[in-house]
């Protein structure tokens, strides 16, 4: 059972007295989203805490008030493409090897072409997305500061668990400067002390310095792992989170910290998680007799079905997913509609159709062996060149997540996808404390190689005996691909941009070409440098 739902109900609670809007970043930062009337009485009950608490979550998994992302969070675009997971695979994937998508949905078709502009309505939703939900994240630790707390008589085991909601809202709040940090730049700051004055311009370097303390902070008031409720951050959400930024310091700050890399990935690995390993009995294909059964290894195929919450010692935090509470077009219900089309067939993926929209592109069809079990291509009638990105025929489909449970029975909606999407999980961890022990940061050379090959041996891929950076990179992208990574992995490895790794159709050329370094980020909207004069385009845009 998947404990921590977020449903229109729960939203709507938090959202009495919202007034906050997206229709400039600025407006989103000044105004309030509640009302110091309205917190006053809500804040006074802890019995609405765990309402107010969903919605920071909710901004993860969901685009809109409604169902179906109806009544969206952001102005001027669907509620679905608005989706929070749905844009950060739109820029962190699309934009790279690992995916192309055949829509040409506004701007959409620019992100693999890498030809975006500053009125990039996608990229544009996206700093909105973070920014919304900051304000949320601002609302609720502002309403729950020791001060406000005490005034407003929570004590006991309520007060105990409201400092560690507390903390959760300060980890998501972290999260999404991360995002913005990796994705932008500089951009505006504002936290819950900032409301009524123009958001000054934060350097990289300094949010930097920010999110590593707030998840610091946070780190110390968040439950311990394995102790909160399912699809609520804990303290080894926190270590993934700052393990992945000392990771990427030196692109961020200028600075390396591989070795705070090797201390945050070992504090997760020695918390107690483990890689999945499932095993599914299965109707013997050499007979006729359906109770004659064998054993199947799905180990990897299970990470992204619709049971994956179900006895998963490897997810550290993931979005949770439901068919019936969390209608979305986006998250998860996005990633398996979308990929589906040409000869294939939606009920094998537990779905009444698909959108014809994501392939993938012969450079990383090329990084797998033929045993690799992460390799999952559906080949008949796909071809591997991509002459045509709008042609769903070019390129081989990749299989990634289903709307299936390891038994092979659908989710409860043929729709609506109910597969939770993982956001830190152990391989990520792993993989991340063998590249800083090849990066220098300290560790243990022959323990790196081990992780590696416990993820090979589980993909049926061979094992290896010596590790280098360019394989890590590659097998990051075996091991993580379609969760988000790809873009950060290739810009730290100075492969986004250059010319050093090229893929199909990287800078709206068939066989790709480089593009300008500027691209390492996304612009600051049109919109927000007309009415924030504080802030300064990012260079080359």
């Amino acid at each position: 059972m998947k404990n921590f739902k977020i449903t229109k109900n729960t939203i709507a609670a938090a959202l009495l007295g919202l007034t906050l809007t997206a229709t400039s970043c600025v407006n989103d930062l000044r105004q309030e989203p509640i009302t110091e009337v309205t917190a006053a009485s809500l804040y006074k009950d802890f019995g609405n805490y765990k309402n107010l608490l969903a919605k920071l979550y909710g901004g993860l998994a969901v685009g809109g008030q409604s169902g179906g992302d109806g009544n969206g969070d952001i102005a001027d675009i669907d509620g679905g493409f608005s989706n929070y997971m749905r844009l950060l695979y739109t820029l962190q994937v699309i934009t790279t090897d690992e995916a192309v998508i055949g829509w040409n949905d506004g701007s959409l078709h620019e992100f693999h072409k890498m030809i975006w502009t500053p009125s990039n309505e996608f990229s544009n939703a996206m700093y909105y997305r973070l920014y919304t939900e900051i304000a949320f994240c601002n609302e609720f630790i502002k309403n729950t500061t020791d001060e406000k707390l005490n005034q407003n008589g929570i004590s006991g085991a309520n007060l105990d668990e409201a400092k560690a909601m507390r903390a959760e809202a300060q980890f998501l709040r972290a999260q999404a400067y991360y995002h913005l940090l990796d994705l932008y730049g500089n951009v505006p700051f504002v936290d819950e002390t900032t409301f009524g004055s123009v958001p000054q311009q934060m350097k990289r370097a300094e949010l930097f310095t920010y999110v590593e303390n707030q998840l610091k902070e946070a780190e110390a008031g968040l439950k311990d792992p394995k102790t909160n409720e399912y699809g609520r951050a804990d303290k080894a959400a926190a270590w993934s989170l700052l393990a992945r930024l000392y990771l990427n310091a030196k692109v961020y700050s200028g600075t390396e910290r591989y070795a705070d890399v090797i201390t945050y990935t070992e504090k997760v690995i020695s918390a107690g998680y483990s890689l999945k390993q499932t095993i599914v009995q299965v109707p013997n294909e050499s007979t006729p007799d359906p109770n004659d059964t064998m054993p199947k290894n799905i180990s990897y195929e299970s990470l992204f079905l619709a049971d994956n919450h179900v006895n998963n010692p490897e997810n550290i935090f993931s979005i949770v997913y439901d068919g019936a509470k969390t209608q979305t077009n986006g998250g998860t219900t996005f990633l398996v509609h979308a990929a589906i089309g040409g000869d294939m067939v939606a009920a094998d993926f537990g779905v009444n159709g698909g959108w014809g929209g994501l392939r993938t592109t012969k450079a990383f069809v090329q990084k797998f062996e033929s045993s690799d079990k992460r390799g999952r291509f559906y080949t008949d009638g796909q071809t591997l060149e991509i002459n045509d990105l709008g042609n769903f025929n070019d390129g081989y489909a990749f299989i990634k997540y289903k709307n299936l449970k390891s038994d092979g029975t659908p989710g409860i909606h043929d729709n609506w996808v109910e597969t939770d999407l993982p956001v830190y999980r152990l391989a990520d961890v792993y993989l991340m404390y063998a590249e800083a022990v090849l990066r220098g940061g300290g560790g243990n050379m022959a323990t790196a190689l081990g992780y590696v090959n416990a993820l090979r041996t589980r993909a049926s891929a061979s094992a290896v005996s010596v590790l280098n950076l360019d394989f890590i990179l590659d097998e990051r992208s075996r091991e993580l691909s379609w969760e988000m990574t790809r873009r950060t992995d290739l810009i730290r490895f100075g492969k986004f941009t250059s010319s050093d790794y090229l893929w199909p159709w990287k800078g709206n050329v068939k066989d790709g070409i480089a593009v300008g370094e500027y691209r390492n980020l996304f612009p600051i909207p049109t919109n927000d440098l007309v009415v924030n004069p504080n802030l300064v385009q990012n260079p080359g845009y």
